[in-house]
């Protein structure tokens, strides 16, 4: 049976450390000894100060890697960020900061290894430093994610993915949910965390998971050795079945999602959590695809007020959906595979997934009917 350790939590560093602590020495903890390697992949999407609640809490970084430090690990801090230099992301999310005086390497995933997937991915190139890893501690940040639903454990591991190749995977993958899913579900095994520490204290609800989403205090630190145990965990903390979340769903159709978990600690019932929509892409009759994608389907809209032509959008587009039209952003909705890698890089926040006109009325229909 899987274990998940809940503990209530703020960002107090006194407390917080003492919790981090504890969750370790019940989860993973023993696995770190003198001389391990031990590398902690946090949530650093992009550039962000703590209180946006997009990556994961600077003083949860720190306490992890201080109680790996006096266990003799060395120590490393690695991620592959979407936007933004490796180097600025530490520095605005306060994570370099927060590190300073612990004997911590910080290094970007930069070298990938090519692994065997088998069907129907073949290949995974995944960073080289978090497979040769004796321990791979996984900091995951609780946000929501327009795809995804929610960005957790499991999902978190797409950052071990290098540089570019991610929005390549988006665009092999970011039609089909299920598929994109069953993805992140390959990768969490072929990488195998030793230690999942999930930081729910400042959250995220909304448009995640970049800056469009909006913070929400859940005071709430979870910890297992099973990160889709964790998942499906959160997934009751919200009143959500495990397989509402597509990498859980794709965890159970692969046989190794936990038939059972023990929640060790009290875990708090949320209620009103503001999820993204994340219904299918496209249904019906393939001749009508192209008219639904067009005028019925959910996709990415930008608010002119706040976008400031910046590019970030248009360069990482997978699709290459994204131009700038004179003062504008234009999305060729015909061309895009509603990934919403836009919604993640975007700095402002200028970007959301809304539904057309069309699509609004045609879902009143439809609730009506029913």
């Amino acid at each position: 049976m899987a274990r998940v350790m809940v503990r209530k939590a703020e960002y107090d560093y006194s407390t917080l450390r003492s919790g981090v602590f504890d969750v370790l020495e019940a989860t993973g903890g023993h696995r770190i000894g003198n001389g391990s390697r031990v590398v902690l992949k946090p949530n650093l999407l992009a550039p962000a100060s703590p209180d946006r609640a997009v990556l994961t809490h600077p003083m949860i970084v720190r306490a992890v890697a201080e109680y790996a430090v006096e266990r003799g690990g060395k120590v490393q801090v690695s991620d592959s960020p979407a936007m933004g230099t490796f180097e600025k992301v530490l520095r605005e999310s306060g994570i370099r900061q927060a590190l300073d005086g612990l004997d911590v390497d910080f290094r970007e995933f930069r070298d990938s290894v090519t692994l065997d997937a088998g069907q129907p991915f073949m290949k995974l190139e995944l960073a080289r430093d978090a497979l040769e890893a004796d321990v791979l501690i996984n900091l995951p940040k609780l946000k929501t994610h327009g795809q995804m639903l929610l960005t957790l454990g499991v999902k978190n591991l797409f950052g071990c993915v290098v540089g570019l190749r991610k929005p390549q995977w988006h665009l092999r993958t970011g039609v089909d949910r299920q598929m994109f899913a069953a993805l992140l579900v390959h990768i969490y095994q072929a990488l195998r965390p030793g230690i999942t520490i999930l930081d729910g204290i400042l959250a995220m609800e909304g448009q995640g998971p970049g800056k469009g989403g909006t913070p929400r205090h859940l005071g709430v630190l979870m910890g297992s050795e099973d990160a889709t145990a964790l998942d499906s965990t959160v997934c009751r903390m919200m009143g959500l079945r495990p397989e509402d979340l597509p990498t859980n769903a794709a965890a159970k159709r692969m046989g190794i999602l936990a038939d059972s978990v023990e929640v060790i600690g009290e875990l708090p019932r949320v209620h009103d959590f503001v999820l993204p929509e994340a219904g299918a892409l496209v249904f019906g009759p393939s001749f009508a695809h192209g008219l639904m994608r067009r005028h019925l389907v959910q996709r990415p809209v930008v608010d002119d007020g706040l976008c400031r032509l910046c590019g970030e959008c248009w360069r990482y587009c997978p699709a290459k959906a994204v131009s700038q039209e004179g003062r504008k952003v234009r999305f060729d909705y015909e061309r895009c595979i509603r990934c919403y890698c836009c919604l993640e890089v975007c700095p402002h926040g200028a970007l959301r997934a809304e539904k057309p006109l069309a699509g609004r009325m045609f879902d009143r229909v439809i609730r009506r009917v029913r």
